[in-house]
Order: structure tokens, then C-alpha cells, then sequence
């Protein structure tokens, strides 16, 4: 393992995603705060912040096959966040216009599609070891989610004390920083000799193929889906209201938060030393963890309770997406990462704003306390179906041998 670079690809999403922690709350009560705005201006900037995001993935993942290098793609679309939001901090400053502020927000959506497929690519061109991706993995979960536990912890503070235009200054400083970690990176790293001349959709189309020759990550992509939908409606709706009907508030949410990033932390940390012999089986059962916070809250449990199932949850979160990951890395071959990833995000994150949209009129009829069991439910059948899947139960630890791409697609080629 390349000591140095790992260092230094950890180091820029440290930056990176500490001040992304400033974005949302920045975004929300700069909007809020603004003469006259109302929570459907706010719904509509967030709507134009998620909706690119989904819309550009895809070709997100094709421009991370197709470039020579995955670095200075990953370089440029940060320097475009960084410009985006440093845009964003002077509409907020100035008292800017909302449809002004929704179209920055939107160009930021876009930069965050063509940057998440592309990162995964940015990992396997770093770690080159098979064997050494797991471990690798692990230590950029450590990082990022230390990144994001201490960035909610002072998210709420500079917003409060500073006001949402200089939190959003400070995460374009952030963006601009990791921009600057990646050229450095890159600078390293030589170009890779893509052999992809033909049309972006014959690309994205042996990206398809490529992704369905794979059923465990099929499967897992439809049950994360649900899953998914699960995560953010209790995270964005269900939690904050069933917290401020009986445990006090916002500030016991917050200390749930708290304790779900708390113990990612360990998780990452714990995965990057397992060794399973059939990673994709424990993957899937850790992802059951996702019912802990929705089910205790049903049942109105205490806070102490609530904290120790969002800790727990944290914990075998992180154990799935480190071993998940690592089995991407592994199974699917070099040259087409980014846009099997590409399709999988679109996949896991296709039913998360349906989640959050039928969430709330479900609440006011049935109460949240029902809802979030129901939820709870939903993963479980979720990962009860996905373990149906032979392929799920039997993927096994052991690296193998570089492949080439699936049959279907090298012949498309």
C-alpha cells in the first residue's frame, strides 16, 4: 500500500466532507432567514440541490472511465463546488434573490454528480493491492466520518455565531482545498491508458452490463434502495418529530446523531481487521442495523436506549460499507468502477426522495410512532430478501485474480 498517497487522498476528503458537514444547516437557515422566504422556498433550493445530483451521476460515471485521469476530474468538480458555494455565501450575505440562490444550488448538486462515481475510481487507482483495499477503505470511513462528526459539532455553532454566509464560506474553503489535495495526488499518480472511443451511452451501456453480470450488487443496490428510503425519513421527518414529541427536543436528536457518527467511526475502524469468508453475507446482515433507530423510537423507548440503537446502528453501518466497498473494488474490474458505481448510486438513492415524500402525509394520518415501525419493518424484509440471494450467501473473502470486463459487454466494445 502506498502510504503516502493513502495519506493524502484521506486528508482531502477530511477537508472535503468537514465542511460539506457546514452545508446543510448553513443552506437551511440562510434560506429561512432571508426577508420574506417561506419552507417552500426552502423545499424548492433542496429540490434543485438533490435533483442534479441524481440526473448527472450517470454521466458522472461515464466521464470517470473515459478520462485519462481520475484526479484532475475529481479536481475540476471540486474547484466547481467551491465556486458554487462561495457564490452561494454572497446571495446569503447580500439578501440574494431565492431563484438565484436555487440555481447555485442546483450547478452544486451537478458538481456532487460527476464527483461521487469518479471518487471510487480515484480509490482503486490509489490502492492498487487487492488485498490492501479493505484496510484502505476502512481508514478513509475513519476519516471521513471523523470529518463529520466533528464538522455537525461545529456546524451549529459558526451558523449561530457567524451567521450561514460564512459557514458556506468556509465550506467553499473546503472544497477548494480538497481540489488542491487531488491535483497534488494526481501529480503522482501517471494517466491511464483509456481505450473508450466509442459514445457515452454504448459506454454506459456496457457500464449496465457489466453491473447486472454481478447479482450480489444488484440485490444489494434493491434492498439499499429501500433501505435508503428508510435512513432518510427517519434521519430528515420521522426522528425529529417523534424526538420533539418525548425526548425533549431537538437537542436529543442532535445527541443521536451524535452517537450514529460516534460509532461509524468504530465501525470503519473494527471492519478494516475483519476478515469474513463470505464478506457480502455479514455486509447484508449488519445492514439490518438501520431498524434499531426507527424501532426504538416507535416504542417510545428512553433516550439512553435510543442512543445505544443509534451507536449500534453506526457500528454495523460502517461494517457494510467498508465490505461492500471493498467487494466492488474487488469483483469489478478497473475500467469500468466508475460507471458500475455510477449505477449503483442511481439505484440505492432512486427511492430516497419518495421515502421522504410520503413519509410526512403517512405521519399525519397514522402518527410518526406507527410510521417508524413500519419502517423498521421494511428493512427487515429488505435484508431478509437480499439473503434469498445464493450469491449474497456465498461471495466469498478471497481476492481474485484481476478480470476483465463481463463477456456481454467486452463484445460490445
Amino acid at each position: 500500500m502506498s502510504q503516502p498517497r493513502l495519506r493524502l487522498l484521506a486528508a482531502a476528503r477530511f477537508v472535503s466532507v468537514l465542511g460539506s458537514a457546514f452545508g446543510p444547516i448553513a443552506v437551511s437557515f440562510g434560506v429561512l432567514a432571508l426577508p420574506g422566504a417561506t419552507p417552500g422556498d426552502l423545499s424548492l433550493v433542496l429540490a434543485c440541490q438533490a435533483l442534479p445530483q441524481l440526473i448527472f451521476v450517470l454521466w458522472g460515471g461515464v466521464l470517470g472511465d473515459r478520462v485519462r485521469s481520475r484526479f484532475r476530474l475529481v479536481s475540476v468538480t471540486e474547484s466547481a463546488a467551491a465556486a458554487c458555494w462561495a457564490g452561494l455565501a454572497v446571495l446569503f450575505a447580500a439578501g440574494g434573490p431565492i431563484w438565484l440562490i436555487a440555481l447555485l444550488a442546483a450547478l452544486g448538486g451537478v458538481t456532487r454528480g460527476l464527483f461521487s462515481p469518479a471518487l471510487e475510481g480515484v480509490v482503486v487507482d490509489v490502492i492498487e493491492d487487492k488485498a490492501d483495499r479493505q484496510q484502505a477503505n476502512a481508514l478513509l470511513k475513519v476519516s471521513t466520518n471523523t470529518a463529520r462528526l466533528l464538522g455537525m459539532t461545529l456546524a451549529g455553532v459558526v451558523v449561530s455565531l457567524l451567521g450561514p454566509a460564512l459557514a458556506l464560506a468556509l465550506d467553499a474553503l473546503s472544497f477548494a482545498a480538497c481540489a488542491a489535495l487531488f491535483t497534488a495526488l494526481g501529480r503522482r499518480t501517471p494517466d491511464r491508458p483509456v481505450r473508450y472511443k466509442s459514445s457515452a451511452l454504448r459506454d454506459l451501456r456496457e457500464g449496465w452490463r457489466e453491473f447486472v453480470a454481478h447479482e450480489w450488487l444488484w440485490v444489494t443496490t434493491g434492498q439499499l434502495a429501500f433501505v435508503l428510503a428508510v435512513v432518510n425519513a427517519v434521519a430528515g421527518l420521522l426522528g425529529p418529530m417523534l424526538a420533539k414529541a418525548y425526548l425533549g427536543g431537538a437537542w436529543a436528536w442532535a445527541l443521536v446523531m451524535v452517537a450514529q457518527v460516534v460509532g461509524q467511526v468504530g465501525g470503519a475502524g473494527w471492519a478494516g481487521r475483519l476478515r469474513p469468508a463470505r464478506p457480502m453475507l455479514l455486509a447484508t446482515v449488519c445492514t439490518a442495523g438501520a431498524a434499531l433507530p426507527p424501532l426504538l423510537l416507535a416504542v417510545r423507548a428512553p433516550l439512553l436506549l435510543v442512543l445505544a440503537g443509534a451507536l449500534a446502528y453506526g457500528v454495523m453501518w460502517d461494517v457494510t460499507m467498508v465490505l461492500w466497498r471493498t467487494c466492488l473494488q474487488r469483483e469489478v474490474p478497473q475500467e469500468a468502477i466508475s460507471r458500475v458505481s455510477s449505477i449503483d448510486l442511481l439505484g440505492c438513492l432512486a427511492l430516497a426522495p419518495a421515502g421522504l415524500a410520503v413519509a410526512g402525509p403517512l405521519a399525519a394520518v397514522y402518527g410518526p410512532g406507527a410510521i417508524a415501525l413500519g419502517s423498521a419493518g421494511l428493512v427487515v424484509v429488505a435484508v431478509g430478501l437480499a439473503l434469498l440471494s445464493r450469491d449474497i450467501r456465498t461471495l466469498p473473502g478471497d481476492p481474485k485474480p484481476q478480470q476483465e470486463m463481463a463477456p456481454a459487454a467486452a463484445s460490445a466494445a
